[in-house]
């Protein structure tokens, strides 16, 4: 991969990384926000019991995104970025392009999903 195509990953993810922080810190905020709230009846717990569910559901998955986004910025640096985790194959452009986090090629991936 080329130089100026490592650039355009490692700012793709650097933005993707500061999106996600922002997120989560918003997603804090909310939780707390709809813990201190006055609850009068059963409605209003249900419904904040909800909304505090969704709200850790959100937060858990983008934690796991920006540990995916920090795997890949570590393999950039260690010169292995782009490369399938399964196969060893490269990793298209495409690809990268679209979820620059990427750890397998298309059809590694596609395995993975069965497997799962």
């Amino acid at each position: 991969m080329r130089q100026s195509e490592l650039k355009f990953f490692v700012d793709m993810l650097e933005a993707r990384k500061a999106q996600i922080q922002k997120n989560i810190e918003g997603v804090e905020k909310d939780l707390q926000e709809l813990n201190s709230l006055e609850l009068n009846d059963e409605a209003d717990h249900a419904s904040v019991s909800n909304d505090n569910l969704r709200e850790v559901a959100i937060g858990q998955q983008q934690e796991l995104e920006l540990i995916e986004i920090q795997v890949a910025l570590g393999k950039i640096k260690d010169k292995q970025y782009g490369i399938c985790e399964m196969c060893e194959e490269d990793i298209s452009i495409q690809r990268l392009k679209v979820k620059p986090h990427a750890k397998y090629c298309i059809d590694c991936r596609e395995i993975v999903e069965k497997q799962q």
